[in-house]
């Protein structure tokens, strides 16, 4: 636990909270500010500040439960479609620093906007950028 994490005083249990599941590893509750009812906020026990610091099995679990967790979602509130949203860095909209994924119901028509202007690439600027990924890729993932 972190002093001044409000996740960790959630799992603290220091800050009341709408806890639609937990486990050892995990808990999950309806986001206090929601971007639609049933939002829901699932986060580590263990605080890890971003996905880099998150150890990999923490991470295969979280995403396990994500899946299952928007599953029910989906089902019982009858919406179109989930978005499973995770930020890194304040650049990419963090705002708690400690790891967690969004379960956001959609609606066909909600007002709900997560979207970006598409962008494009130079004249082979994308195949050099996937030559030098692929090579980073194959030196850390093989």
């Amino acid at each position: 636990m972190i002093n001044n994490c409000v996740f960790c005083s959630i799992i603290g249990h220091e800050i009341p909270s709408a806890t639609i599941y937990e486990d050892e590893k995990v808990v999950a509750i309806l986001d206090i500010a929601p971007s639609a009812k049933g939002h829901t906020v699932l986060i580590p026990k263990n605080h890890s500040q971003n996905i880099f610091e998150l150890p990999e099995e923490e991470a295969a679990h979280i995403f396990v439960v994500a899946k299952k967790l928007a599953g029910i979602i989906k089902e019982e509130l009858k919406c179109d479609g989930i978005n499973i949203l995770q930020n890194n860095g304040t650049a990419a909209g963090q705002t708690v620093f400690h790891f967690h994924v969004h379960i956001i119901p959609r609606y066909d028509n909600d007002e709900v906007k997560l979207t970006w202007v598409p962008g494009e690439y130079k004249e082979g600027e994308m195949i050099k950028l996937a030559e030098k990924l692929t090579e980073k890729v194959k030196e850390i993932i093989n």
